[in-house]
């Protein structure tokens, strides 16, 4: 049996594996309850990724804003 990787796991779910590969995986997975469980991690990970939003701080916005006001001011 094929030893797959967390990375080959991964590729076979963003479904970036060749067709030789994907089928030796999907062979593993219906005999490899380990590798299915790690399979699973994997798959609750990208759907915990997928939800999550990235917001910058306050801070961040108005050090940008007041740059740019700063360069405008400049140029003028």
């Amino acid at each position: 049996m094929i030893n797959f990787t967390p990375e080959d796991l991964l590729l076979y779910l963003y479904k970036e594996t060749s067709a030789d590969q994907t089928l030796a995986i999907e062979a593993a997975l219906e005999k490899d309850w380990t590798l299915r469980e790690k399979l699973n991690v994997l798959k609750a990970s990208m759907q915990r990724l997928d939800k999550l939003t990235e917001v910058p701080r306050t801070e961040v916005v108005l050090n940008v804003l007041n740059y740019a006001k700063e360069s405008s001011a400049e140029e003028v």
